[in-house]
C-alpha cells in the first residue's frame, strides 16, 4: 500500500472494501470452494457460538453484505478474502455452495490492514493478536510506528504500547491470549527485567485473580528490592531518565555506578524500532550513515 494511499484517509480508504457501494455490474457469484481465507488474518480464534449466531442471522435474513475478494496471486480461478472472514466461515457452516462477492485489487499490506481494522471494529482481537498484527505491518512493509497507527486509525502511543507486550515472555503472552490476564496486567509486568520472576508473578496473578492494581503493587515491590541492591539514583538522574523515556517512547534505564560513571540502556523491539530510536538520538536517518 503506497504512502499516497495511507494519506488518503482511513474512512475513505476502508469504505472501498469493508462497506463497498456495489453497482449491480460489480456483483459476482463465486463457488465458495474457489475462495480461500485471508492468509494474513491476524485473528486466530473464531468461537463456534459467534459463528453460529451469524449463521442463524444469514439463514433468516440472507447475506446482507457481499464478501470482498481479490484474485489469488499466481492462480486464475481462485480468490483470497479481503474482508468478510466471519461471513465466509458462517456460509461454510450453512453449506452454501456459492457466495456473492465483489472483486477488488488489494496488495498484501492492504490485506493485513483491512483484516486488522475489521477485527478492531468488533473488538475481536486479543491484545497479543493485535500487537502481532502491528508488528507484521511494521516489519513486513517497512512502516514506522506512526505509519502503522495512521494506517489502522489508532493513536501512535496505543500502537507502541501494544507492541511492547511482545517483549514479554511467551508464558505471559499466552495468559493474555487466553484472557487470564488483561493488557493492564501485562503492561505492569513489563517493568520487571527478570523474565523468570515476571512469569512467576504472572502465574500467581492469574491463579489468584489479582487486579491490575495488585500486580502494579507487586511489580513495584519487586523493582524496589532491585533498586536497594544498586546505587541510589538522585532525583536529577531520575527526572532525566523519565525525560528520555518520554522522548524516545521506550524503556530507558540509567544505571549509575559508584565513582560517578554509569551506563544508559535503551530498549527497542525490532529493526524498525531501532532505526526510529537511532534517528531520535542522533538526529539523522539511518540511511545517511549506512550508505
Amino acid at each position: 500500500m503506497s504512502r499516497d494511499r495511507l494519506g488518503k484517509g482511513l474512512g475513505a480508504l476502508l469504505g472501498e472494501y469493508l462497506e463497498p457501494e456495489v453497482a449491480a455490474s460489480e456483483l459476482r457469484t463465486l463457488p465458495l470452494a474457489a475462495i480461500v481465507p485471508n492468509p494474513l488474518q491476524p485473528r486466530r480464534a473464531f468461537t463456534e457460538d459467534e459463528l453460529s449466531d451469524l449463521a442463524s442471522s444469514i439463514r433468516e435474513n440472507g447475506l446482507l453484505q457481499p464478501l470482498v475478494v481479490r484474485p489469488a496471486p499466481g492462480s486464475e480461478d481462485r480468490f483470497e478474502l479481503v474482508a468478510g472472514e466471519r461471513r465466509y466461515r458462517a456460509l461454510g457452516m450453512l453449506e452454501w455452495s456459492e457466495a456473492p462477492v465483489v472483486v477488488r485489487d488489494a496488495d498484501d499490506e492492504m490485506l493485513l490492514v483491512l483484516a486488522l481494522v475489521e477485527n478492531l471494529q468488533r473488538e475481536a482481537l486479543n491484545p497479543i493478536e493485535e500487537a502481532e498484527g502491528y508488528q507484521a505491518l511494521s516489519e513486513g512493509f517497512g512502516l514506522n510506528t506512526a505509519e502503522v497507527a495512521r494506517s489502522v486509525g489508532r493513536d501512535r502511543s496505543t500502537v507502541a504500547n501494544l507492541m511492547r507486550l511482545l517483549e514479554l515472555p511467551p508464558s505471559i503472552r499466552r495468559l493474555v491470549e487466553d484472557g487470564a490476564l488483561t493488557q493492564g496486567h501485562a503492561r505492569a509486568l513489563l517493568s520487571i527485567d527478570d523474565p523468570v520472576r515476571a512469569a512467576e508473578l504472572a502465574r500467581r496473578a492469574a491463579a489468584e485473580g489479582w487486579s491490575v492494581r495488585q500486580v502494579e503493587r507487586a511489580t513495584s515491590a519487586e523493582t524496589s528490592k532491585r533498586r536497594r541492591r544498586k546505587p541510589t539514583k538522585s532525583p536529577v538522574v531520575m527526572a532525566l531518565e523519565e525525560a528520555l523515556r518520554e522522548h524516545l517512547q521506550t524503556r530507558v534505564e540509567v544505571r549509575p555506578k559508584r565513582g560517578g560513571g554509569g551506563s544508559i540502556e535503551i530498549r527497542y523491539h525490532g529493526a524498525e524500532d531501532f532505526e526510529r530510536v537511532f534517528e531520535l538520538v542522533t538526529g539523522q536517518p539511518v540511511t545517511e550513515v549506512t550508505e
